[in-house]
């Protein structure tokens, strides 16, 4: 099994939001904001080659919303989906298998492209992967979390015949090697890649852990459905993680990619971080 990191664009959210209660004077620490209280953060997204099937997790904002919309978020950096596939040499149309983490518009946008007038799948050779739990969450989303459940990212993929779901239980195993950790607390059934590389464990983090600075336990962002439940499991994940010796890769951290665990007075904090293409 081969992984390769794939960037997308960079963009900015609100500090606050991202960091919930805690304080800008403490966050702003490891997340510097702008004059606007923004922080810029990572779409970055992981492709897992193994024999003949190319899995690609998550798949950014995308492109085809418009400028307004756009607008809001900042985009910006140098890489794209398409840019950091062909770094590696693939093209979006090699793509066998798209794993969707959750369907906010952050991790799904760039699943779904406009072609004239219709709305059809990025990834024309492609299955998408959900889970029936969750996808009736998006579809039918709350009046808090709707705003980041666009059906434009999220019908056509049903409606293309190439969506297909994973059983919502934890430890699912989707390939070999590659197995399926479920959270509840940013959104209902979020999905998170655990991966067997290098004689070691990749957890693909989402949005359960979006940056290295959200590693402290009440860290938990103001976007998240069920807060507490988010305290849970960033508690439960990170002390396997660290008795495991797990490696985590950061979705939404734009400098760190990935890092190891260690134990402090203060609790469970960074050790190391490299990058996915340093793991020996």
């Amino acid at each position: 099994m081969n992984l390769y990191t794939i960037n997308t664009e960079l963009f900015k959210l609100d500090g606050g939001a991202m960091f919930g209660v805690v304080p800008k004077t403490i966050w702003s620490k490891t997340n510097p904001a702008d004059e606007n209280n923004l922080c810029t953060w990572a779409m970055r997204c992981l492709l897992v080659e193994d024999g003949n099937r190319l899995i690609l997790i998550d798949t950014g904002i995308g492109n085809k919303q418009d400028a307004k919309f756009l607008g809001h978020y900042h985009l910006h950096g140098n890489d794209t989906l398409d840019s950091s596939l062909k770094a590696h040499g693939f093209h979006r149309d090699d793509i066998t298998d798209v794993f969707l983490t959750h369907l906010h518009f952050d991790h799904v946008g760039g699943a779904v492209n406009r072609d004239g007038e219709k709305l059809v799948p990025a990834f024309k050779n492609a299955t998408y992967w959900s889970n029936a739990q969750h996808w009736d969450w998006a579809v039918n989303p709350n009046d808090r979390e709707k705003a980041s459940f666009l059906k434009e990212n999220i019908l056509p993929l049903h409606d293309s015949g190439q969506l297909k779901f994973i059983d919502a239980q934890d430890g699912v195993n989707f390939i070999n090697g590659f197995d399926v950790r479920f959270a509840y607390g940013h959104t209902d059934a979020q999905m998170l890649p655990l991966i067997e590389y290098k004689g070691r464990k990749l957890l693909y983090m989402a949005d359960l852990l979006p940056s290295v600075g959200h590693l402290p336990l009440p860290y938990v962002m103001a976007y998240d459905m069920f807060p507490l439940k988010t305290l849970a499991e960033k508690k439960a994940i990170l002390t396997e993680a660290l008795e495991k010796e797990y490696i985590l890769y950061f979705e939404h951290d734009a400098v760190n990619e990935c890092c190891t665990l260690q134990m402090t007075e203060k609790g469970i904090r960074v050790k190391d971080t490299f990058t996915l293409a340093e793991i020996v």
